[in-house]
């Protein structure tokens, strides 16, 4: 691990997102599926979606402390930047939860990928746009949980790379995962350049 102490303050707010997390941090998927299924199941959403709003706090945060020369910097992420990493986080929180919601109402469009693509935010967004699409990220999260509820164990078409397909709640659950992953990657900048130790300031 990184910063463990960032964590470690994320998780009584957060405590379903960081334990399946953790399966991430010592590199078993399997684990993070079978922490997932256990955790998010009937009456599971109202829980997590809480949660959510924890980690999008948490990101509203490092951008708190963010200039707009880091954000050009490595965001943790292949080649990304700071700002194309949480700009991928908005949209991919929001996605899944959308996607969970589809399901659960029996609007999954046939035309939909399967797949769940990891697509860069823009390069060159600015930190207060990126605060808006964190914001207004929780905010369709909030929206979509709200369908989910009472269908948390029912199937989803959807299927990642990793974890392969999982239910609507569950998929609520993993967003808050895939938040915490991304995290990780931004409290890890502050040992690899001090210039950015702001970002990965303590909660």
């Amino acid at each position: 691990m990184t910063d463990a102490t960032w964590v470690e303050r994320l998780e009584p707010d957060a405590p379903d997102l960081v334990s399946a997390w953790r399966g991430i941090e010592v590199g078993r998927f399997v684990t993070v599926r079978r922490e997932v299924r256990r955790r998010a199941g009937p009456g599971s959403a109202d829980r997590v979606v809480a949660q959510l709003a924890t980690t999008a706090a948490a990101f509203l945060q490092v951008l708190d402390r963010a200039s707009p020369a880091l954000l050009a910097l490595p965001g943790g992420e292949g080649d990304w930047n700071v700002a194309q990493a949480i700009g991928h986080v908005a949209e991919s929180r929001a996605g899944l939860c959308l996607a969970a919601s589809k399901a659960a109402t029996g609007h999954w469009p046939t035309d939909a990928p399967r797949v769940v693509p990891g697509i860069a935010g823009a390069a060159e967004a600015d930190i207060e746009t990126l605060r808006r699409k964190i914001t207004q990220s929780q905010r369709i999260v909030e929206r979509a949980a709200r369908s989910v509820v009472g269908h948390e164990s029912d199937p989803c078409p959807l299927e990642h790379p990793e974890v392969g397909r999982l239910r609507c709640g569950e998929w609520l659950l993993f967003a808050g995962v895939h938040d915490l992953m991304h995290l990780d990657q931004l409290h890890g900048l502050r040992e690899r350049d001090r210039s950015v130790t702001s970002v990965a300031a303590e909660r």
